[in-house]
């Protein structure tokens, strides 16, 4: 638009707000650099690094380190809980049992100092689930078994009489003498799939330097990774979900 020949001059405002790559996003209150948090996100859930390597390849402190990681367990833990599903049904056969995990007393004998865990896995599907319990008697492992696992459901265990009720609350109930076989000789029961789990799981869950209330961010660690082993479908799940442990904002730093 002209006025009298002359072109109208614009005036020129600047903007006094301004907002950095992590305004607005989880990563807002995060002290480390962005790619320092990525490669260390990226190492933690590829790699299953110790935190010694953590350190030195990322240069930062061994506190910087435990953060983090107990930060990635909880993601997984909440993940975990947003897809959670019941197991079994009719027809299908679930292997429960219970687990003592942590070190012998003095670093001898038979007493473990630790925590029980109790799990169930779908023998067809290999679908998993662990609970830390603090005891294992009938109505603290009973509660679990009916929150995780379907009416119907055929339950194979061993002994332990708590499960002696089993039948006469809704389920299929099979067992098998432990201190006699491996497998029974008639029913051809067996608990042979969540023994092997335990194992896995060991391998996961560090016996020294282990606080008690860390247990349940270790145990989603491992069925976060058992339940997502394509590194493609990891990585997407975990940022997603990271992303609503601290959801973004539409906050913006300006000058007053």
């Amino acid at each position: 638009m002209y006025k009298s020949g002359r072109r109208l001059k614009k005036k020129m405002v600047r903007c006094s707000f301004r907002v950095g790559a992590k305004g607005g996003t989880f990563f807002e209150k995060a002290h480390l650099p962005l790619d320092t948090i990525f490669k260390f996100v990226s190492y933690w859930l590829a790699l299953k690094p110790k935190q010694k390597w953590l350190e030195d390849e990322l240069d930062i402190a061994s506190d910087t380190v435990v953060n983090w990681s107990n930060f990635c367990r909880e993601v997984c833990l909440i993940c975990l809980v947003d897809n959670s599903e019941k197991l079994g049904g009719n027809g299908v056969i679930v292997e429960i049992d219970e687990c003592k995990m942590g070190k012998r007393k003095y670093n001898k004998g038979r007493i473990i100092e630790g925590q029980w865990i109790f799990g169930g896995i779908e023998r067809e599907s290999k679908k998993l689930f662990l609970v830390p319990v603090e005891e294992r008697s009938k109505e603290s492992l009973l509660a679990v078994i009916k929150e995780y696992i379907l009416p119907g459901t055929t339950i194979v265990s061993d002994c332990w009489k708590s499960y002696n009720c089993l039948a006469d609350e809704g389920f299929q109930h099979q067992t098998v003498n432990h201190s006699q076989n491996f497998v029974d000789p008639d029913t051809g029961a067996h608990t042979q799939n969540i023994e092997r789990a335990w194992r896995d799981v060991r391998g996961d869950v560090p016996k020294f330097g282990r606080k008690k209330e860390h247990f349940s961010g270790y145990l989603a660690e491992h069925l976060f990774r058992r339940k997502y082993p394509n590194h493609k479908d990891m990585y997407h799940i975990f940022f997603k979900y990271m992303g609503q442990v601290y959801p973004p904002t539409s906050n913006i730093e300006g000058d007053e």
